[in-house]
């Protein structure tokens, strides 16, 4: 099966995303795809509404979604919890805290499971936090450095959410350090995405996807393909 992942930039589960989210569903070829909701980003704030809160978005839009329960490293190492993504369609990670999304997930058996789905089929959605988390490294710059270890299941990228906040110019400027000069980088508007496969990628939504390499950026609007990129980073 072809490997998907679609990467958001924030605000998940408003209605600016049902578009994004409608297409994603149609991706999976189900007509009640089975969407596994995954709060674990926002184990610091309130992990019950995340969680809740994409479970009413994706019912709504004609998904069959439910909670997966992961808010520390123990449930990542549960085999009942991480059987409970089995047959799922659409694994969604939730935005907050990236650290302790990497934290809880890195090395883990459901890290394990969702990958093997992934490759399986399975369409692996992360916002926001579960974006970050995705690339090669994360921009935190309250960590004391410029960058800090991801899960490097996009190889030779760096995702940079809320990017509708961003002046591309200064981020270009930013992004000449050792650290990320090398990376593609992704800046993607809250409610908005960009949708990697095998053969290409796809920016989706009702805000920009902007793309940083080589010292230039370029935006894409939703709809648009981004050249370049895939599931398995950088083209070339």
């Amino acid at each position: 099966m072809a490997r998907r992942i679609l990467l958001v930039g924030g605000d998940e589960f408003r209605p600016s995303c049902a578009g994004m989210d409608r297409h994603m569903l149609h991706q999976t070829g189900q007509s009640a795809p089975r969407v596994a909701i995954i709060p674990t980003a926002a184990a610091r704030e309130n992990p019950a509404l995340a969680a809740s809160n994409g479970v009413r978005h994706f019912t709504g839009l004609g998904a069959s979604a439910y909670s997966v329960d992961v808010i520390r490293r123990a449930d990542a190492e549960n085999p009942r919890i991480v059987a409970q993504l089995e047959g799922a369609d659409v694994i969604y990670f939730t935005g907050g805290s990236p650290e302790h999304l990497h934290t809880v997930l890195a090395g883990s058996p459901l890290l394990e499971a969702v990958i093997a789905a992934n490759l399986g089929g399975a369409i692996w959605a992360g916002s926001s936090a579960g974006a970050m988390v995705l690339g090669a490294v994360m921009r935190r710059p309250s960590s004391g450095s410029p960058v800090s270890p991801a899960l490097g299941i996009i190889p030779d990228v760096m995702v940079l959410p809320h990017h509708e906040r961003s002046d591309p110019q200064a981020v270009t400027n930013e992004l000449s350090s050792p650290e990320t000069v090398s990376l593609t980088v992704l800046g993607i508007d809250g409610g908005s995405g960009i949708m990697l496969e095998p053969g290409g990628a796809t920016a989706l939504g009702a805000g920009n996807v902007t793309v940083y390499q080589s010292g230039s950026w370029r935006r894409y609007a939703g709809g648009e393909a981004v050249p370049g990129l895939t599931a398995d980073g950088p083209a070339g």
